[in-house]
């Protein structure tokens, strides 16, 4: 299984070509627009199942299947978390519980980015238990930005996650440092020398065991099409 997340920047009717050529199983997409205006060339390959949410519609989350998967939202979802989105995939063969994420609520006075998180992880907790657990999407965040006296942190969220025993993808099977990461997904400003982490795929320990692959989308080239870069993890399962 192919599991990709992308901020596209907008226009994803404009883009999609570039990261379907990935051929995804499941693409996640913050700062998409509204289905209305997935307006795709004939050429381009078509979701067999979608969900979209968002206010704003032309920029949303975008949570799309491109095989057999199909999504059912929980009926625990909370939209006071508006743009943490919880769903089940499955098809004939496996089914897990998915966390689509785009960290960003301006009208959360608490704080409208990793504190989105943190809510989440608390109020789905026991959702969390599930052996087969994957949180994927723009977390808007990295533990260089901790505030230490802020228990929402980004820290805080990782020490939480590793005690449900959930994983990032990226950490651990690149051996990489929370704070230290040497691949960027953001660059701010489609700036080379701004260069920061703050997407992420976490899974639990079940499925991390399956991981096959994680890979960076590369400056150069996903730099004409948005400030962010994919992050593509493969599984064997």
């Amino acid at each position: 299984m192919r599991i990709i997340t992308w901020n596209c920047n907008m226009a994803f009717r404009k883009k999609a070509n570039a990261i379907l050529k990935y051929k995804p199983d499941i693409l996640i997409i913050p700062e998409c627009e509204h289905p209305d205006k997935l307006k795709f060339d004939s050429d381009i390959p078509k979701p067999n199942d979608s969900l979209w949410y968002g206010e704003n519609q032309n920029k949303g989350l975008g949570i799309f299947s491109y095989t057999d998967f199909h999504f059912q939202l929980l009926d625990i979802y909370n939209p006071e978390i508006k743009m943490i989105i919880p769903i089940s995939v499955s098809n004939e063969k496996s089914s897990f519980i998915l966390f689509a994420i785009w960290a960003n609520n301006p009208k959360d006075p608490d704080g409208q980015y990793i504190e989105q998180v943190w809510k989440a992880i608390h109020y789905y907790e026991n959702h969390l238990n599930n052996k087969n657990t994957i949180l994927i999407g723009d977390f808007n965040s990295n533990a260089i930005w901790d505030k230490p006296h802020r228990p929402s942190n980004h820290s805080n969220v990782v020490k939480y996650l590793e005690k449900k025993e959930i994983y990032s993808c990226y950490h651990l099977f690149l051996k990489q440092a929370q704070g230290k990461e040497e691949h960027p997904t953001l660059y701010m400003y489609r700036h080379k020398d701004k260069p920061y982490h703050i997407d992420y795929c976490f899974v639990s320990a079940e499925l991390s065991k399956k991981i096959k692959s994680v890979e960076i989308g590369d400056f150069d080239y996903w730099i004409n099409y948005s400030d962010h870069v994919p992050l593509i993890v493969i599984f064997d399962l």
